[in-house]
């Protein structure tokens, strides 16, 4: 690790414009994970427009923020009220309420603090410390690696998606198809433009981002309601004493571990980590049965995990130029936006970027403990505000800020589309966090391709004969065997009890 660029890094964090998008990131993402039904993605959906007329280094460190702060304050509220906030704080609700219940609230929410910003901190150290070496490997990678590269992630996030593999499988290839739109970057010939000038420039990312998650996620929450319960007793002490510390210390250093570890996986890393946390804790302690009754580790384990991958999960984004999962796709959005190509030439290019970015991950997370524990009675005062109030105020701006961009009513029309569009998918059981991958990815997929197969001369092989790319491939099919495999056994098992 090259200390001068850590130093640089700090130097950039610690600016006050920088420190204070940090702050505000911070705080905006605690408010929409103690939220339920809008969450992170939503969330940066909807500001996208607005960073354009940031500084590039002060609203990627703001979108950060708003990110790993929702993994805090989804925390709250699902000890609290056993209302999960983010999907990843939905294991700390099992033993995080019974807790609380007990009158242990200040305990369950001290250990998510201490867990959390523990996790947090040594997650961004290994990513000081693993991304630049990853992104001097991917500039060896050629047009096939690339192609290879991008095909295993998106296999990957269809292997690791919940839900229906089929249907995950159908959004990626939507997501394809819908990247494709525009003008042929070699032939300059329009794609399924259907006529319409407006789309010779391709779907506006923003517009896509907005509708589909923030449009559409209000339009569902509409329909189903949201349960708010009561919270349960007072908040009166938050100390944790020596033996609590002892229970604790070994759930959060492992959770850190495997929450390191899972973060960079596509999908839902962070949500995969807090589960697996959770159940290697359960299995490794010599009182399992305490578990889901208000074990203190049951609390420790998950937030430590999924705040650990939350920070490592810009690896793959920083160096290779790979979402994740969807807040990563989004935060590519606004790199693109700030005319910035993510990938492994941010870190030569873009060095007060890169590093300002990861040292302001620490600071932020100094700066959640600080919120999160003695704001608690405020947040949770948030829950009191009805939603009727506040969707039409977050479609208001975010519409204003779609059209800002080029002040064109098209972006506006965009966003009504592509909210209907996954209102619709949402109906149908669809997930449109594939298709955003697809549509982000799409692009870079077909592009390397071409390259690929223009220096081979049409010879397909070189995806084959190419040692690091075969690899990819071959691990990108035996993810997409092992997520098929179940569902065709499944089948086949009701055809033959349907024979019998």
């Amino acid at each position: 690790m090259d200390w001068s660029n850590v130093a640089l890094g700090i130097q950039t964090a610690l600016t006050p414009t920088n420190l204070l998008f940090c702050f505000i990131g911070c705080v905006l993402g605690t408010a929409i994970g103690v939220l339920p039904g809008i969450g992170p993605t939503a969330t940066i959906a909807l500001l996208l427009p607005i960073t354009f007329n940031f500084e590039p280094v002060s609203s990627i460190i703001m979108l950060a923020g708003i990110y790993y702060g929702a993994q805090y304050g989804g925390s709250t509220t699902a000890i609290l009220l056993n209302l999960p906030g983010e999907t990843s704080a939905a294991v700390t609700a099992i033993d995080g309420y019974q807790m609380a219940r007990l009158g242990q609230a200040g305990k369950a929410l001290a250990t998510a603090a201490i867990g959390s910003f523990f996790a947090g901190t040594v997650a961004t150290v290994v990513l000081a410390a693993f991304a630049p070496p990853l992104a001097d490997a991917a500039l060896k990678f050629g047009p096939s690696e690339y192609f290879s590269l991008v095909v295993l992630g998106l296999v990957a996030s269809i292997a690791l998606a919940s839900g229906s593999m089929w249907k995950a499988l159908a959004m990626i290839v939507l997501g394809l198809l819908l990247g494709m739109v525009g003008q042929d970057v070699e032939t300059g010939l329009p794609r399924f433009a259907f006529g319409a000038r407006e789309l010779y420039g391709g779907l506006n990312f923003v517009s896509l981002a907005v509708g589909m998650f923030g449009v559409a996620e209000i339009l569902r929450n509409l329909q189903t309601g949201i349960h708010r319960p009561s919270m349960v007793g007072e908040v009166k002490d938050l100390r944790l004493n020596r033996q609590d510390l002892r229970q604790i210390a070994g759930p959060i250093g492992r959770g850190t571990l495997l929450g390191s570890a899972l973060g960079i996986l596509p999908g839902g890393g962070h949500v995969l980590a807090s589960f697996t946390a959770y159940s290697m804790e359960k299995r490794l302690s010599k009182h399992p049965e305490r578990f889901g009754k208000g074990a203190i580790e049951g609390v420790a384990a998950p937030e430590s995990a999924n705040n650990a991958a939350a920070q490592t999960s810009f690896i793959p984004l920083l160096t290779l130029g790979l979402p994740a999962h969807p807040v990563m796709a989004l935060l590519i959005g606004a790199f693109i936006i700030q005319g910035i190509t993510p990938g492994p030439n941010v870190i030569s290019d873009e060095p007060v970027l890169f590093w300002g970015l990861i040292a302001s991950m620490w600071v932020g997370n100094l700066m959640l403990v600080l919120l999160n524990l003695p704001l608690i009675g405020v947040w949770v005062k948030l829950l009191s505000i009805p939603y009727r109030i506040l969707f039409p105020a977050i479609i208001a701006f975010s519409t204003i800020g779609c059209y800002s961009l080029g002040l064109n009513t098209y972006h506006v029309f965009a966003i009504a589309f592509f909210a209907v569009l996954g209102y619709v998918l949402i109906r149908l059981g669809c997930e449109p966090a594939p298709l955003l991958l697809g549509f982000v990815l799409g692009p870079l997929l077909e592009e390397n391709f071409r390259r690929a197969m223009t220096i081979s001369k049409g010879d397909a092989t070189v995806l084959l004969t190419r040692p690091i790319s075969l690899t990819m491939l071959i691990i990108a099919a035996l993810l997409l065997f092992a997520a098929v495999a179940p569902s065709i056994r499944k089948k086949r098992e009701v055809v033959f009890a349907e024979d019998e």
